[in-house]
């Protein structure tokens, strides 16, 4: 079976990816800090019948990223790594003459750096795989000027920016970033807590995602929005 590491599984979009990948048979390694969403979503992910490892933790933390790694290796390799763990820098979100830096450095930590280590380690894996794929979860804060989204959008930026020379250095694997568009989840509430306008639930963005599985377009950025590649 196919391997997917997906990071910030235990909610959100990376829960619902995972509940799709493991319908279509996927066995997967799914990470969260909170130990308890995790084990949950894990167990109902599993209901699928396929191989499921959940391990909890930070993955800014070198040795939590390497059990990940294990944990693939243990089911066969590695074939898609999403990185959807997100830090915001402050909660909820404020101009940039507030930010706190040690806020930023952390948003830059767990968006960029991280996201970064883990694909250091996985690319043996992935460059084994017949079709190694990484997924980099982006935001049109990335690309456009949002008033106090300065410090998030500033680290999807860098990830962006290293997901497109990952295309260029890697050619024989599909690297995305992928703007999934405006969602209801956890982090968007703590963003901006005062913010009730609906918003569509990251499930409804899922099959952009599988659909770039099945046609695997070559590396670029991608609005989920639009089959169309983004900027």
């Amino acid at each position: 079976m196919p391997v997917a590491i997906i990071t910030g599984a235990s909610k959100g979009l990376g829960r619902a990816l995972a509940g799709a990948l493991a319908a279509r048979g996927w066995d997967l390694v799914l990470d969260a800090r909170g130990a308890e969403p995790l084990k949950e979503a894990a167990e109902a992910v599993a209901g699928h019948g396929t191989h499921v490892t959940a391990l909890p933790g930070d993955v800014a933390d070198a040795g939590h990223r390497a059990e990940l790694l294990a944990a693939a290796r243990a089911l066969g390799g590695a074939d898609l790594l999403v990185s959807n763990a997100s830090a915001l820098g402050a909660e909820p979100l404020v101009r940039l003459a507030e930010l706190p830096l040690e806020g930023l450095r952390r948003a830059l930590e767990v968006n960029v750096v991280a996201a970064l280590g883990l694909v250091q380690e996985a690319l043996p894996l992935l460059r084994e795989s017949a079709a190694g794929t990484v997924i980099t979860v982006s935001s049109d804060a990335a690309a456009e000027a949002y008033g106090t989204w300065g410090g998030y959008g500033a680290s999807k930026a860098a990830l962006d920016q290293l997901a497109a020379v990952l295309g260029t250095e890697e050619p024989w694997l599909r690297v995305w970033a992928v703007d999934p568009g405006d969602m209801a989840t956890d982090l968007y509430a703590a963003a901006v807590p005062d913010d009730d306008d609906p918003r569509p639930a990251p499930a409804t963005v899922v099959p952009a995602f599988l659909r770039l599985l099945d046609e695997r377009p070559a590396s670029g950025r991608y609005a989920a929005a639009s089959p169309a590649q983004g900027r």
